[in-house]
């Protein structure tokens, strides 16, 4: 199996290549500089001349709050980057894997979000991510939209390696409790993902560790397993306003997967004590 693998230089696509070589696959790896996404014969020509069996979109613009600034550039990455892409595999017949994100829903409510549940998104970003969804589905019969929140990874920017940097220079920080869901280790997605291109289960999926946080109690967990004496306060996301509008509920059902003979992923706290490991 050869697998086209985009955005390769972020915590997922990272993490994917590295599968696919350990299970003896051949990824073909690209970013922005080898396949610019936004242009249609540039995406066509790179997808052509990979002679690639499968596809996994990982590129996209995760700028959360710079994207209420800048709608239209993160709208030609992530829903006319995803158009082009999904236009080529459906003219060289490729399966895809899309990756999406819980901000498609409008965080409303306290039970967990279906992968089937209709999409209301509350910002910018999801509204783009939404868009790309919408695209794959238009031009595909063969694609997984996977889901995902609150990720981490050893290659990139996180949630833990800023908390982990804010600990060098403060002994008490606040952190927002109000709004809740699961973390995602880009090491234990990527497993699943390449599980899934073995498979033609095709359809919406939600792909994140097991068990439910907030921003609040993440941070907490992150000093602990990394033995570091900082004291975290809660406080509402009202207290601690962003550029763009966070869900407060981002819990998803993972059902699906495990109907669809699918492994979980462990505990978010099991994925946070081995990512330490590799990062400390």
């Amino acid at each position: 199996m050869r697998v086209l693998v985009t955005g390769v230089r972020g915590q997922l696509g990272h993490d994917v290549m590295d599968e696919l070589a350990k299970r003896g696959y051949e990824g073909v790896g690209v970013d922005v500089q080898e396949m610019d996404i936004t242009d249609r014969d540039a995406v066509e020509r790179v997808m052509r001349e990979a002679g690639a069996d499968r596809v996994v979109h990982c590129a996209a613009w995760t700028a959360v709050d710079a994207a209420e600034d800048q709608l239209e550039l993160c709208r030609r990455v992530n829903a006319l980057g995803t158009e082009n892409i999904a236009r080529m595999c459906r003219e060289l017949d490729l399966p895809m894997i899309y990756i999406s994100t819980d901000y498609v829903f409008d965080g409303e409510g306290e039970r967990p979000w279906e992968p089937d549940d209709e999409r209301h998104p509350l910002n910018a970003y999801g509204q783009t991510k939404y868009e790309g969804e919408l695209a794959v589905e238009k031009y595909l019969d063969k694609y997984y939209i996977v889901r995902i929140s609150w990720v981490f990874g050893v290659n990139g920017k996180n949630f833990i390696k800023t908390m982990l940097k804010l600990s060098e220079t403060h002994d008490t920080l606040t952190v927002v409790a109000d709004q809740v869901g699961s973390p995602t280790y880009t090491y234990d997605l990527a497993r699943l993902l390449v599980d899934m291109l073995e498979t033609d289960k095709y359809g919406r999926y939600h792909a994140t560790n097991e068990g439910i946080c907030s921003w609040y109690e993440f941070a907490g967990e992150i000093f602990r397993a990394a033995g570091k004496s900082v004291k975290v306060l809660p406080v509402t996301s009202d207290q601690y306003p962003s550029r763009a509008k966070r869900p407060h509920n981002s819990r998803m059902s993972k059902d699906k997967l495990e109907e669809m003979g699918f492994r979980r992923l462990p505990s978010w706290q099991d994925a946070l004590e081995r990512y330490l490991k590799e990062i400390l």
